[in-house]
């Protein structure tokens, strides 16, 4: 999805899609399963990356590890994003410590994601695509059942929600992001549940160009 982004968004915004160990490219890797490893993992991994001027766009679980790379980023001393983007998620402080409980059997990950919907049903009929989209399910909810609410200030940079209406993530949980930001904070709001962003994609990409170009102004800078 996120290769096909870069035919749809302007051409001063270079979409980096990135893969986690244990998916795609990297399926041979095995899984981080802990949040704090995962973060510093995508830290050193695209490094290079973040040495410019940047955004971090993330949904659902993504949303959480751009999150903490932004933090990360801040910790080390590191070029900060010009901008941090969430989707289909919860801040960090209004996130539900029950979710993942008991959701590591096969039948209880089967149920959620017929829950969230988004998974083609050739996936169901398939039982080698179903035991690896299992598998990494499973890894997914290990890394945020890792993750450990930490005090801190808010981060230096705008942040900016998007968010399904449909989604099981409501407008309190996703507008608690505001507490995050340094100042400048959005939220813009689709139809669809917890994939809109594959949903209403066009209209996702005009929300994204018009806050990356808000985000530009606020910093003062100009993105090339």
């Amino acid at each position: 999805m996120y290769l096909r982004w870069r035919r749809l968004l302007p051409r001063w915004v270079e979409v980096v899609p990135v893969e986690l160990p244990g998916r795609g490219a990297l399926f041979s890797e095995p899984f981080i399963e802990d949040f704090e490893s995962l973060v510093s993992w995508l830290c050193r991994d695209q490094q290079q990356v973040l040495s410019g001027r940047y955004a971090l766009f993330g949904h659902s679980m993504g949303a959480l590890l751009a999150h903490g790379m932004a933090f990360r980023q801040l910790d080390t001393g590191g070029p900060l994003p010009q901008a941090l983007l969430v989707a289909g998620s919860p801040a960090p402080s209004r996130r539900d410590p029950a979710r993942f409980a008991g959701k590591q059997d096969e039948a209880s990950l089967i149920a959620d994601l017929r829950e969230q919907g988004g998974t083609p049903e050739e996936v169901f009929a398939n039982e080698e695509l179903m035991r690896i989209t299992l598998d990494v399910l499973a890894a997914d909810y290990r890394v945020c059942a890792s993750l450990r609410p930490v005090a801190h200030k808010p981060l230096p940079m705008p942040v900016h929600a998007f968010g399904g209406r449909q989604d099981d993530v409501g407008a309190e949980r996703l507008e608690a992001w505001a507490v995050e930001a340094g100042g400048v904070f959005s939220v813009d709001w689709f139809e669809g549940g917890h994939f809109f962003i594959r949903d209403q994609e066009a209209l996702l990409m005009q929300a994204i160009v018009k806050r990356l170009m808000s985000s530009a102004m606020a910093t003062s800078e100009a993105w090339a």
